[in-house]
């Protein structure tokens, strides 16, 4: 912050409070680029009492790879300043500040950058305000303290441009709206480690994550694709490196006592670097780790894997890139350069392992440095060139800025130097510019200020002599449509413990075709029991959540996988019970034929002639409809069978009852008219039988019209009764004319069993309604069972108990009707007699 001072007898003077800050490098030019890297990684600890002012941070642990960033912008910078077609006539200059990994630092060398350090005049009619010292900020490399310098800086509208900071929330342009990056968000790297996770089949994972912005806000998006492609977490635990050791073994007892195989690693390289440690010495083998692209690429970490416990680790890292003399650049660094520096005194001592002494003696037990040393052959992190790819951001950064004011300038040959600049149109600039590099390389910014977001996918593939290869075998580029965005490569992967297996990292099994998955209680959705599927129902996939009913004429086989066509059950001919059925049917027909040649036979004889021998033969001819009509019950159900089935069965009972009926009304008339003066026969003569029977028919012919025409009996599949059969019945159509047609029957059968009855003490040797008793008794008790047997029996069953009924009272009828009187036809002639017959015995009683 600059404030106006005032002593006496000095004039008015605009200064920072504060020590002032002191970029560790610099450069003059007409346009001043800030650059913000952690050169060193930590910083000493101490108490302060607050009584005294507190001293500088005093930083420790040298960070090569911030070395590296910075070069990578001196030789953008360079490139530029030496182009005679971008910016001619322009030079770029820098200032470039150690935060030490601290955010509180970050802020204020942030500050020092916007404000500058100089003490500056400022009369009292003027406030103390002036352009920014530097128009665009590179850096910071992690993603705190880009947010705390972003959330400083926003107001001001200076760009800021970095070249690893991958955390999603700085998209949010409402709290950070000069921020940009030439890194992807982990928007996108959340994602594309969820599916590529899905890929692989993991559905029970553990996840492990820096307790910063970058692992929180990065873990925050996998867990929430994960969840939507249903991927759990067993486990997801955060630390930071400068915990207590105490809270890191709690993260690794966790992982020894978990059952999920698979870990995601959200970590920055740093913390990946302090976990491996603490991996190496528990020996914590057999885990397949997922990272992000923070350290998968990263070859310090692959080094200090000794034990082999990341081998087969799998990621996402940034397209791998090559910018043409950079690599020369980086490793041309000589102290002359940068003499009296004291930062690169340090940085040259420790690459070389070796002493300055401004005395001209050496260090004890040290070699002195000479500066001369050369980085040729030189086998150390700072000559490690993996991290191209993040150079590439460095550099792609700078251009930017640089196209940007090679538009605002108006350059072609010249640049118009007499423009004002001000960073808010520079941030302007940036965001809708849109090059090429000499590489080719696109630059472009989003709304969001995010480039296109492309990973390569990484598997670590261990080498014969002990040394890690990052085998690209993959690519996901989030523009494709989401069934593209990820494609795998046919190349061989090597998994943990140099596996060729995909490793297994389930919390249940697949529930293989035929089951369903049912939820364990209190446990996340990847638990899971395996159901198999009810009867009637199917799952013809793996991991099924539900089972499918199949159609109504479709049943699950054994396997509960496939829906197979449902048998069709009927009474057929071919079936025993229906062949039984079929040959009791055919051998009363026949019986029923016997008793009629029998009859015509010896139709002159005086037992025929007794009681009216025209109702007999008509009496056989309708027993031999009933015997035939218990066939339409059997077979396949159709149209005409279903209507045909039950209207000629009531008919021709009807016809048989009628019969039974005028012949028990003529022996109780011809019983009246044997009395004196009677002339009861005169109105039931053959003539008035015959119409009886006809009427009584006619009655039975009506309804069944009725029937036919109002609802008929139909076909109909019945579905419910036996569920893994279909059963073909005949459907009854109006239950009203079915009932009312037995009724009918039941009606006459009862009226012709109440005559029979009360002519039962006649003599025996004139009359036969004893056994027309008998007859009508086994009739009505036949089909009163009937009645209760066929709405329990299930199927083609209760057919069967029809047909049934119709034979037992066919064949009651037909026995105890005529059998006697054939017994006395063909064996006892003497009997067949009209003396006999005209005889009189004594009544019986029964």
């Amino acid at each position: 912050m600059l404030v106006a001072s005032l002593s006496q007898g000095e004039e008015p003077v605009c200064q920072e409070r504060g020590d002032p800050e002191k970029p560790q490098l610099s450069k003059d030019g007409d346009v001043v680029l800030g650059g913000i890297f952690s050169f060193h990684s930590s910083w000493k600890n101490r108490q302060d009492t607050y009584a005294n002012k507190p001293l500088p941070l005093e930083c420790t642990s040298l960070n090569f790879r911030e070395f590296q960033f910075a070069q990578a912008m001196l030789f953008a910078i360079k490139e530029i300043n030496n182009s005679t077609v971008l910016l001619p006539g322009i030079s770029l200059g820098y200032k470039m500040y150690d935060t030490c990994g601290s955010i509180a630092r970050s802020v204020r060398v942030a500050l020092a950058l916007a404000n500058g350090n100089e003490v500056v005049s400022a009369p009292y009619e003027t406030s103390c305000t002036r352009p920014a010292q530097v128009q665009v900020i590179m850096g910071e490399t992690s993603s705190s303290p880009c947010m705390a310098v972003a959330t400083v800086i926003g107001p001001f509208h200076i760009p800021q441009i970095s070249h690893f900071a991958t955390c999603a929330c700085l998209s949010d342009k409402t709290k950070y709206p000069s921020f940009l990056r030439t890194i992807p968000s982990d928007y996108y790297q959340s994602r594309a480690l969820a599916q590529l996770v899905k890929h692989f089949g993991w559905t029970w994972v553990g996840a492990v994550r820096t307790n910063d912005d970058y692992g929180n806000n990065g873990m925050a998006i996998f867990t929430e694709a994960a969840q939507q492609l249903g991927i759990c977490l067993e486990y997801s635990v955060s630390f930071f490196r400068t915990d207590p050791p105490n809270k890191i073994q709690k993260i690794i007892d966790i992982i020894k006592s978990s059952s999920s195989k698979v870990i995601i690693a959200f970590l920055s390289h740093m913390d990946m670097d302090v976990l491996m440690h603490v991996l190496s010495q528990h020996n914590l083998t057999g885990y397949q780790w997922v990272g992000s692209e923070s350290w998968i690429f990263d070859s310090q970490t692959a080094e200090m894997d000794k034990q082999h416990i990341l081998d087969g680790a799998i990621g996402l890292s940034i397209p791998k890139a090559h910018v043409s003399g950079m690599r020369e650049f980086i490793l041309d660094v000589k102290p002359l350069n940068f003499s009296g520096n004291k930062m690169f005194t340090e940085f040259w001592e420790t690459l070389f392992d070796c002493k300055f002494n401004q005395s001209g003696f050496a260090a004890q037990n040290q070699r002195e440095c000479t500066g001369q040393e050369d980085l040729t052959g030189l086998q150390h992190s700072f000559t490690d060139m993996s991290l191209m790819p993040i150079f590439n951001n460095v550099y792609k950064g700078v251009y930017a800025v640089a196209h940007a004011l090679h538009s605002i300038l108006d350059c072609n040959e010249t640049c118009n130097n007499r423009v004002q600049l001000d960073p808010f149109t520079i941030l302007q600039h940036i965001k809708k510019l849109n090059f090429t590099t000499k590489e080719g390389d696109e630059v472009y910014f989003n709304e969001n200020g995010d480039p296109p977001a492309k990973y390569e996918i990484i598997n670590w593939q261990p080498t014969e002599n002990g040394v890690v290869d990052f085998v690209t075998v993959g690519l996901y580029d989030a523009s494709l449509p989401a069934d593209k965005q990820l494609s795998l490569k046919n190349k061989s992967l090597v998994w943990t413990q140099n596996s060729k297996q995909v490793p297994v990292s389930v919390c249940s099994e697949k529930c293989p075709p035929g089951t369903r998955k049912v939820l364990q209680k209190g446990k996340p959705v990847c638990c899971y029991d395996c159901i198999r599927c009810a009867e009637g129902e199917i799952s013809n996939t793996t991991d099924s959540i539900t089972c499918l009913r199949c159609q109504p004429e479709f049943w699950s086989n054994d396997r509960r996988d496939a829906c197979v066509k449902k048998e069709a059950e009927f009474l057929s001919y071919e079936e025993i019970m229906g062949a039984l059925l079929t040959a009791a049917s055919l051998f009363g027909t026949c019986m029923t034929a016997v008793v009629a040649f029998i009859f015509f036979r010896y139709r002159k004889t005086p037992i025929v002639r007794a009681n009216n021998s025209e109702l007999s033969f008509l009496l056989l001819f309708s027993l031999i409809l009933c015997f035939l009509c218990s066939l339409t019950f059997i077979g396949r159900p159709s149209e005409w069978s279903c209507m045909l089935r039950h209207t000629a069965f009531g008919i021709t009972f009807v016809l048989c009852i009628s019969c039974v009926l005028g012949k028990t009304m003529v022996v109780l008339m011809a019983f009246k008219a044997s009395l004196p003066g009677s002339n009861v026969m005169k109105w039931f003569g053959p003539t008035q039988q015959r119409l009886s029977v006809l009427a009584f028919t006619l009655i039975q012919v009506v309804i069944c019209i009725l029937w036919l025409t109002i609802s008929p009996p139909s076909p109909f599949k019945n579905f419910k009764e036996i569920k893994d059969k279909i059963i073909l019945e005949c459907a009854l159509g109006s239950t009203v004319g079915f009932w009312a047609v037995l009724g009918y029957i039941g009606l006459l059968a009862s009226f012709c069993f109440i005559l029979a009855f009360l002519a039962r003490k006649l003599p025996d040797n004139f009359n036969e309604a004893k056994f027309i008793t008998f007859s009508m008794l086994i009739f009505c008790a036949v089909w009163i069972t009937f009645i209760p047997a066929y709405v329990s029996s299930p199927g083609k069953f209760s057919v069967a108990v029809e047909i049934f009924a119709i034979l037992a009272s066919s064949f009651g009828l037909l026995i105890c009707i005529f059998i006697p009187k054939c017994y006395i036809i063909l064996l006892r002639p003497e009997k067949n007699t009209k003396k006999y017959i005209m005889g009189k015995g004594a009544p019986k009683t029964f």
